[in-house]
């Protein structure tokens, strides 16, 4: 009584189908995947431009606290 066997899921989308048909199913599928791939390039945005505020910040000093920084040093990749 635990699972669901797999007539059981057949049964199911049977009935799904039945109540909604083929077109609207196969729409909504898409809208999903639509949605899903969205949000991963939002994602994928939202890191690049968090990567880019952090870089434009100036050095000089703190935030906050109006002190000054130590300067940081280069990194031997990006100062070439």
């Amino acid at each position: 009584m635990g699972s669901f066997s797999i007539w059981h899921w057949l049964v199911v989308l049977l009935v799904v189908l039945l109540l909604f048909g083929g077109g609207k199913v196969s729409s909504l599928m898409g809208d999903f995947a639509k949605g899903i791939k969205s949000f991963k390039k939002n994602m994928a945005e939202g890191d690049d431009a968090s990567m880019e505020a952090t870089a434009d910040k100036p050095a000089g000093t703190l935030p906050g606290t109006g002190a000054q920084a130590a300067t940081p040093t280069p990194n031997r990749d990006t100062a070439r």
